[in-house]
C-alpha cells in the first residue's frame, strides 16, 4: 500500500468527521501509524519510507502533495479512498481509525516535539542536522521511534 493512499483516507475521515488536519499534522499521524503497525502487526501499513527532516519524520511524497496549504487544514473529500480497507483486518482497521481519532485534535508542534525526543529513531538518524533527509528505517521505527 502507498502512504499517498492512506493519507487520503486520513484527510477524508478527518474531513467528514469535521476535524481536517493540516500537511505536518498528517506527517505526525502516518509515523504513529506506521510504527503501531510495525510493532503490533509485524508489518508495515504503507510501503514508503520515512526522510529525517528538521521538523521530524516526513515522507517527501505526501509532503510535495499537500505543501502548497502551507499550515493550513486540507480540506480534502477524496471519493473511494475506503478501498485501502479492504486488505486490512476489522482490528487493523480499527486501530487506524483510533490512531486517527486520538492524533487529530493534538497541535502539530506538540506531534513535532513527540517524534524528536533525543536518542530516538528521528534523533538518531537526524544528527543534529547532519543526516538531514536521510531515511529512517522500518525497523527504526518499530525499535525506537518514541
Amino acid at each position: 500500500m502507498k502512504a499517498l493512499d492512506v493519507s487520503k483516507y486520513i484527510l477524508t475521515k478527518c474531513n467528514k468527521d469535521g476535524q481536517p488536519i493540516s500537511n505536518l499534522q498528517l506527517q505526525k499521524m502516518l509515523y504513529y501509524i506506521q510504527y503501531e503497525f510495525l510493532t503490533n502487526y509485524g508489518k508495515p501499513l504503507f510501503d514508503d519510507d520515512f526522510e529525517a527532516w528538521k521538523f521530524g519524520p516526513v515522507i517527501p511524497v505526501i509532503y510535495y502533495e499537500y505543501s502548497h496549504m502551507g499550515a493550513f487544514k486540507i480540506g480534502a473529500d477524496y471519493e473511494g479512498c475506503d478501498k485501502i480497507l479492504s486488505n486490512m483486518t476489522q482490528e487493523e482497521i480499527n486501530t487506524l481509525n483510533q490512531i486517527i481519532v486520538d492524533k487529530r485534535d493534538i497541535n502539530a508542534w506538540r506531534l513535532v516535539d513527540n517524534t524528536h525526543k533525543s536518542g530516538k529513531a528521528w534523533d538518531i538518524v537526524f544528527k543534529n542536522g547532519d543526516g538531514i533527509g536521510d531515511t529512517i528505517s522500518k525497523e527504526q521505527i518499530r525499535e525506537n521511534a518514541f
